[in-house]
């Protein structure tokens, strides 16, 4: 987008940002001409048709002259017309950086809370170190571009008009390899398999993605190696629930403990702890053990955990054990025990009637 990358320049070369450097201002003159070009339909016309000179028959000169200001801005203007600066060219020319790669693995849940390291084999494309990532024969190197001169570009005429598009020869890198290397055939990369260690901090959870600096792909032509970004999965636990850094656990009870209370063990991602559940405790209720959850991946100490109870109702009675419930039951109707689900029985039948009375 030619104003947003006017507005970038314009404010990095403004002379109100620059008091006294010449040079910003000289900066500042040939971006505001070199816009004043690209957005303007007409000039625009002229320079694809008939370039800098048609500019200039048309009357319209900048003070540092176009080639100035085109050269100066190819790297942000150029590529919107197919031609580029000398930087480009130094760039293509350049180091290039590997690429990065994605590793995904697959963790157990207590794995994820407490941490672990994996040793994985990786297979990439290194560099290559009989070349050192150059591509090119010990003792050679890569050799300009005979049918583009250096520029990565070609262009053609097509009668007033000059259309550019990528060298077919050199793929836009303005240089060629004659003397490629034995052992890379010249890619400056070779395939290798490397043993990585990843260590996984305590707390990490599914869709947690780490970076390990320098285990990507190799560079060519000196540039830096990649990076690896590892992608963790976490495996479901089939006793504990993790939401954040707090655990989850539900923990069966039998009717009588419940009724009458009952201290008990509960087994957290740490041990276990004692956890004391009084008389008359109901099925769904929660209680909360503090700091006996995940380990926070900045610090901030841990998470809780939060066990809810499951009231345990017994089956494949006897008759025995029928008829001692079946007396209980009497008994919380004798000590008026039994007089809130009554009462809610009779009041969803009164409201049920009334409804259809």
């Amino acid at each position: 987008d030619i104003k947003k990358s006017y507005r970038k320049l314009a404010m990095k070369y403004h002379p109100d940002r620059n008091p006294g450097d010449l040079e910003a201002e000289s900066a500042f003159k040939e971006c505001t001409e070199a816009y004043e070009v690209l957005s303007d339909d007409q000039k625009r016309q002229i320079y694809d048709t008939y370039g800098h000179e048609g500019l200039k028959n048309s009357g319209y000169q900048g003070p540092g002259g176009f080639d100035d200001i085109f050269s100066s801005f190819g790297d942000i203007f150029g590529d919107l017309f197919g031609f580029g600066s000398s930087r480009a060219q130094a760039r293509r020319n350049g180091p290039i950086p590997g690429n990065d790669l994605r590793y995904d693995t697959r963790i157990s849940f207590m794995e994820a809370v407490h941490g672990t390291t994996k040793e994985v084999e990786l297979n990439r494309r290194d560099t290559c170190w009989t070349c050192e990532g150059s591509g090119c024969r010990p003792g050679h190197q890569r050799q300009n571009c005979p049918a583009c001169g250096g520029r990565g570009q070609v262009v053609r005429s097509q009668g007033f008009f000059q259309v550019s598009s990528t060298c077919p020869q050199c793929h836009g890198e303005g240089s060629i390899i004659t003397d490629p290397c034995d052992d890379c055939r010249g890619s400056g990369l070779v395939n290798r398999t490397k043993k990585v260690s990843i260590k996984i901090p305590a707390g990490v959870d599914t869709g947690a993605r780490m970076r390990l600096k320098g285990e990507g792909e190799g560079g060519r032509r000196g540039g830096p190696t990649g990076d690896l970004y590892v992608i963790i999965d976490v495996e479901p636990h089939e006793f504990f629930g993790r939401e954040g850094d707090n655990i989850y656990c539900r923990l069966p009870v039998s009717m009588v403990d419940a009724a009458l209370g009952v201290k008990t063990d509960v087994v957290t991602i740490h041990g276990t702890k004692k956890l004391t559940i009084p008389e008359g405790s109901q099925s769904g209720e929660v209680f909360t053990l503090r700091g006996e959850g995940v380990k926070n991946l900045r610090g901030r100490g841990r998470g809780d955990m939060f066990v809810e109870l499951q009231v345990i109702t017994p089956t494949n009675l006897c008759e025995e054990q029928k008829k001692v419930l079946k007396e209980f039951d009497t008994l919380c109707d004798k000590h008026g025990q039994n007089k809130e689900r009554e009462g809610f029985f009779t009041k969803l039948v009164n409201e049920v009637m009334g409804k259809t009375g």
